[in-house]
């Protein structure tokens, strides 16, 4: 489905309103997507888009979840609910759908500005282990693109490898046959370069061990058990790591290495 993009960036003092919607009372937009529950996704969606226009952040928030209830996901879908969802101050669900959006698209800015405000409101200022540079450097470099965008790219590499390969073979020239042997060797390199960033997306696409913590604070228990030690406490809007799971429990680690467990039902998982 094709779903137009709803530009309401959370860091400007007003929405900006698309041309195609007009403005209106929160009341009205209530019941328009009233009317609209059990229509068309497209019109759930302009009905959704219209009642965040008109600052029904919740009406707008709960018909952009009909539609993921449908079953249909895109980046603007998961971009405009976190929007919905931070004017609401549901910090947890606003993080988890920013960082939906942002696996789909890694390369947005605005979807990574959205986050980092949203994630600066969480009450958790998680001191992070030090990471080896040249590790988050390469991480940038692969966030620039989405896993398809790099296995278009590898594809591309793969071609250009192969073309220059046979010029390396067929010229008769020694001039374009070093120029097609030292070309191989590079295109060879940016080909397996590439082709990993594409396999490293893919991966953090299909990766559940990263989740949110949903209620305004929680304690983290040193065992899977309700009577067991509380830890530490964590709120709303933190994101964990999933390092084990046990029936209805789940061994969490943040940032900082600590770690303890979590009943499932108070986190969802990215």
């Amino acid at each position: 489905m094709g779903l137009l993009a709803l530009n309401c960036g959370i860091s400007q003092a007003q929405d900006p309103q698309p041309e195609e919607f007009s403005g209106g009372e929160p009341q009205e937009s209530a019941a328009v997507v009233a009317e609209a529950v059990g229509a068309a996704p497209e019109q759930l969606w302009d009905a959704a888009n219209t009642a965040y226009i008109n600052g029904d952040f919740r009406a707008a928030s709960a018909a952009y979840e009909r539609l993921l209830a449908q079953e249909l996901v895109s980046v603007k879908l998961y971009y405009n609910l976190a929007n919905a969802c931070f004017k609401e101050n549901r910090l947890g669900k606003a993080v988890l759908y920013y960082r939906r959006a942002l696996r789909l698209a890694p390369g947005s800015d605005d979807i990574r500005y959205n986050l980092s405000v949203a994630e600066a409101r969480t009450k958790d200022n998680i001191e992070r282990i030090p990471e080896f540079f040249f590790v988050a450097w390469m991480r940038g470099v692969r966030q620039t693109m989405g896993c398809t965008a790099w296995t278009v790219l590898s594809l591309a590499l793969l071609a250009c490898a192969l073309a220059l390969f046979l010029l390396y073979l067929l010229a008769p020239r020694l001039s374009l046959r070093k120029t097609g042997f030292y070309g191989t060797l590079v295109a060879g390199v940016l080909f397996v370069c590439a082709t990993w960033f594409a396999a490293a997306d893919r991966r953090e696409m299909l990766d559940d061990s990263r989740a949110v913590v949903m209620p305004a604070s929680v304690a983290v228990k040193s065992s899977p058990d309700k009577s067991a030690t509380d830890l530490f406490l964590l709120h709303e809007g933190t994101v964990v790591r999933i390092a084990d799971r046990l029936g209805e429990w789940c061994e969490v680690v943040i940032d900082d290495g600590k770690k303890g467990w979590l009943e499932s039902r108070k986190i969802e998982v990215i």
